[in-house]
């Protein structure tokens, strides 16, 4: 199922030059950070990669989600805290990703906790653009 956007609220552009040995700069310079391949596929991990500028996107993105639906359904949730991991692998002939969000929401009690976060997972626009696609699992912390 595509997406169409009803409306663009923003746009992100950004420029990657010689894939995983190379660079990434925005279009404003607000991140410009050298790339490498990590030490675990070969490369000398010398600078970031995709899979963690995707993890640390992921992680924002789903913790605004998160406060967006608590915002609306009038919870006081406290601080939310997320973690992405986000793993690659081998897919028949390509590669594939897999990724954990392991959410902390102390200051509410578990089960409305996970309510919050499998519904901030039906409104984050990383969720509904891997759903179908990858593996995404949720934990609680």
């Amino acid at each position: 199922m595509t997406t169409t956007l009803e409306k663009t609220l923003y746009t992100a552009k950004a420029t990657a030059t010689s894939g995983r040995e190379g660079r990434a700069k925005s279009d404003d310079g607000l991140l410009d950070v050298g790339l490498a391949a990590p030490k675990a596929m070969g490369g000398n991990g010398q600078g970031t990669n995709p899979e963690q500028l995707f993890a640390a996107g992921y992680a924002a993105c789903f913790g605004s989600a998160a406060a967006h639906v608590a915002r609306a359904q009038k919870i006081k949730s406290g601080p939310i805290s997320v973690t992405a991991e986000v793993s690659i692998g081998p897919v028949g002939q390509g590669f594939g990703l897999a990724v954990v969000l392991e959410v902390s929401i102390p200051e509410l009690e578990r089960e409305a906790a996970q309510q919050l976060i499998e519904t901030a997972h039906q409104v984050c626009p990383y969720s509904n653009a891997t759903r179908g696609n990858i593996d995404v699992q949720l934990r609680l912390a």
